[in-house]
């Protein structure tokens, strides 16, 4: 075991402990064609996973007038909870928490998700009781706002220095740099890596045994 670098590592949500990419986009691009805009690309739904859900939808309809955005969440809202249980963890998700459980990190969620979709999704899934405090877009503020970083280096007394932030979009990456915080990439969720790297993250990891394996390395 080495000696522990981060005291408080924080975890995004989709994309990263969660294989909800593919789910969510879909989910973006029923909604807007539901309130008559044009269907987003796959790759532009996907871009704005990780944003708080107001700001992703608009960015992914922008000819959707601002009158029919209260209508555009509801929708999105409507398809995701029909199929959210078809949502499953990575594989390797649970023994790497449970090690750095073990190292007595602080693990927390830091996500674009809303407190309900969060309090939800935490109540339906074996996470429930593993993390100690999360933060979400309509708490704080969406990423890549530092805001829900900084609350919870704030709740814990953990300077940013002492800080860790790991997810699968630039959104994460630049959140952490906002922040002050070191980061990591994933590779296999929402964003493709190639644009982690002007973010100067740590490591990008590929699957989440790699993530693992760095993890008990260098955190």
């Amino acid at each position: 075991m080495t000696q522990r670098r981060f005291d408080l590592i924080a975890f995004d949500w989709d994309g990263t402990l969660f294989d909800s990419t593919a789910i969510i986009a879909r989910c973006i691009q029923a909604a807007v064609v539901d309130v008559g805009g044009k269907k987003p690309t796959h790759k532009e739904a996907s871009f704005v996973i990780g944003m708080g859900l107001m700001q992703a939808l608009a960015h992914a309809a922008p000819d959707v007038p601002k009158e029919r955005y209260s209508l555009l969440g509801d929708r999105y809202r409507h398809h995701y909870f029909a199929i959210q249980h078809e949502i499953s963890l990575f594989e390797g998700v649970l023994p790497m928490l449970a090690d750095l459980k073990t190292r007595g990190h602080v693990l927390t969620v830091a996500t674009g998700k809303s407190r309900r979709g969060l309090d939800e999704a935490l109540a339906a899934s074996i996470l429930a009781g593993t993390f100690d405090a999360s933060r979400t877009a309509d708490q704080t503020a969406g990423k890549p706002d530092p805001l829900m970083l900084r609350e919870l280096m704030a709740e814990f007394d953990v300077p940013r220095e002492r800080t860790l932030m790991i997810g699968d979009t630039t959104h994460d990456l630049q959140m952490a740099l906002n922040a002050g915080c070191a980061s990591v990439g994933v590779s296999y969720g929402a964003h493709e890596p190639d644009a982690f790297y002007a973010l100067n993250p740590l490591y990008v990891a590929h699957d989440v045994t790699q993530l693992h394996d760095w993890l008990l390395a260098h955190a």
